[in-house]
């Protein structure tokens, strides 16, 4: 990941030099972790360069804002437009977005209310979140001792900035014994998600994921996998995941925005299947890049073409 060609970054309806993106040391966020963040791609492909799912990444950091009783002073069509100038501005063709709505300079003290509620998108290119080559060969994972939050103690739905801490010890734990990723267990001691992606498990025929009530984000691309899943005939249920069904599943495969759709090749260093990806996971990533690369049909209406003027120039 590089910053290097980023130009411009967009603060409050203004875009400032990169080196000027700045908050105070007083901003709540930074004592409290009060934001909200979305990660959503814009992919070239051959039509020329488009968003995948922008609405609806859009829809869920307003969601995760009205958990949080943060009020947005844009509407969605005017943070999309947001969004799309600040590409323009840094002349990308494909990139990596990153909008984050905060809690900015104001009353520090747990109660928010009195700071005012900023906006930031910032826009780079990002390869391969787990690698190039783990679409293909899969990576090795662990079961985390850290578990996720328990229901009613943060709001898992909400993509927070502070849920990520837990995020963090999750991967740190991993990396520190020498794993790509770890999976978090939920209170009750079934598969959650990675600390960054969702999971799906391939057993018994059936296409497994835990369900929005296992304290999991909602995400988009794991939307998009079950639609694709089904529309190719699998059998897709949510439901309840127990740790062992990891080490005998046939594959297992981890989907986000910046994971896409990676196989799982070890957990716990007990491989996975036949150890590399599985034809379940290739045919769900053959189905996925073919269309965000436009070699088919959009027939789900997901991609929003980026407007010409915006294109890079």
């Amino acid at each position: 990941m590089s910053y290097e060609d980023v130009k411009k970054v967009w603060m409050n309806g203004r875009l400032v030099d990169f080196a000027d993106a700045k908050i105070h040391a007083f901003s709540h966020v930074f004592h409290y972790g009060s934001a909200m963040f979305e990660g959503a791609r814009l992919y070239k492909n051959r039509h020329g360069s488009a968003f995948f799912r922008l609405d609806e990444h859009i829809k869920r950091l307003y969601d995760s804002c009205k958990v949080y009783r943060m009020d947005v002073s844009l509407s969605m069509a005017e943070f999309k437009e947001a969004i799309v100038e600040t590409i323009r501005a840094n002349g990308y063709d494909e990139c990596y977005i990153r909008p984050v709505i905060y809690r900015g300079l104001g009353a520090l003290g747990v109660n928010p209310f009195h700071s005012p509620v900023d906006v930031m998108i910032a826009v780079w290119r990002w390869g391969k979140y787990l690698g190039e080559e783990a679409l293909e060969q899969g990576v090795d994972v662990c079961v985390s001792s850290w578990n996720r939050m328990a229901p009613n103690t943060f709001p898992a739905m909400a993509k927070a900035t502070g849920n990520y801490l837990n995020s963090a010890l999750i991967k740190m734990e991993a990396v520190t014994n020498g794993f790509s990723e770890g999976i978090a267990l939920d209170n009750a001691g079934r598969v959650s998600e990675g600390s960054g992606e969702n999971i799906f498990v391939v057993y018994g025929g059936r296409l497994l994921t835990p369900p929005l009530a296992g304290t999991i984000l909602p995400g988009i691309t794991r939307d998009s996998i079950m639609t694709l899943a089904r529309d190719a005939g699998f059998t897709v249920v949510e439901q309840q995941i127990a740790r062992e069904m990891l080490y005998i599943a046939d594959e297992v495969f981890f989907t986000g925005t910046a994971a896409e759709i990676t196989p799982i090749r070890s957990v716990d260093h007990i491989t996975v299947g036949a150890g590399r990806r599985g034809p379940v996971t290739e045919r769900l990533q053959k189905d996925f890049f073919e269309l965000i690369r436009g070699e088919a049909p959009d027939r789900y209406g997901w991609l929003t073409p980026l407007p010409v003027e915006a294109a890079v120039r």
